[in-house]
């Protein structure tokens, strides 16, 4: 089987799985595993693959990302007649199924099953441990998580971020703006008044320093700006399930 990736998530699935001989092409921003995505010719970026050449490397099978890639290159591919594995998970379960879809295409179904359990039980330990918290009548956190600088941009209430956080009890103060990643203020986050602002690895890499511009500009106190892995919050795949507790610690859970 030759496969190419078009979703760096996707990429590092494929090496968990087992497969990751049978990689002939990713993106330039698959970067896990690094001792060896390295090897693999890049096929462009998430947004702009380069259709031709793929079509030449004759995978038989390309994987992608309704959210990371475009519509018009996955047609592109498709009307090339190269088969398409397109998945867009919304939360852990969602990622636990598409984990398993993936590892029957891939022909690894008993890794697959295996990741997809692990996902599965981290996400009910984390729901437990949230649920105990609720009980005792502890506040639920209250929090903002920022993706972008310049302007400032967060996520709503329908994003995977938002999933994993909300199964660790936390409450997203922004999650009814109407778009997915919206544009905010800093007076519109301080109105808000979270008790956390994440702000995320990527896609803009957040600094220390973005966090005392952010607690200026909004007069909340510069202990609720937090600096978070972005990469174990958003990629959706083999990384969840270190993904689902990290998102439980960030929130103050004990797990």
């Amino acid at each position: 089987m030759r496969i190419v990736s078009l979703c760096p998530s996707l990429t590092e699935l494929v090496y968990d799985l087992g497969r990751g001989d049978a990689l002939v092409g990713r993106t330039k921003f698959c970067r896990h595993p690094a001792d060896r995505v390295a090897a693999v010719e890049k096929v462009g970026g998430t947004k702009n693959p380069k259709i031709e050449r793929i079509v030449a490397l004759r995978p038989d099978l390309v994987l992608l990302n309704e959210e990371e890639n475009r519509r018009e290159d996955a047609e592109a591919l498709a009307a090339a007649g190269v088969p398409l594995h397109v998945s867009f998970p919304r939360d852990a379960d969602g990622t636990a199924a598409m984990v398993r879809d993936i590892a029957a295409a891939l022909d690894a179904p008993a890794a697959g099953a295996r990741i997809a359990a692990d996902i599965e039980a981290e996400s009910a330990r984390v729901r437990e441990v949230a649920a105990v918290r609720a009980a005792s009548a502890a506040p639920a956190p209250r929090w903002a998580y920022l993706i972008w600088r310049r302007p400032w941009m967060a996520v709503n209430g329908d994003t995977f971020v938002h999933a994993l956080l909300a199964q660790a009890g936390g409450v997203n103060v922004l999650a009814d703006l109407p778009t997915r990643y919206p544009e905010v203020t800093a007076a519109q986050l301080a109105a808000a008044s979270p008790d956390l602002v994440l702000l995320s690895s990527e896609p803009f890499p957040f600094e220390e320093r973005h966090a005392d511009e952010l607690a200026a500009e909004t007069g909340l106190p510069r202990d609720r700006f937090r600096l978070v892995d972005g990469e174990l919050l958003s990629w959706h795949g083999s990384r969840t399930v270190a993904g689902v507790a990290y998102a439980g610690r960030t929130l103050g859970l004990p797990v």
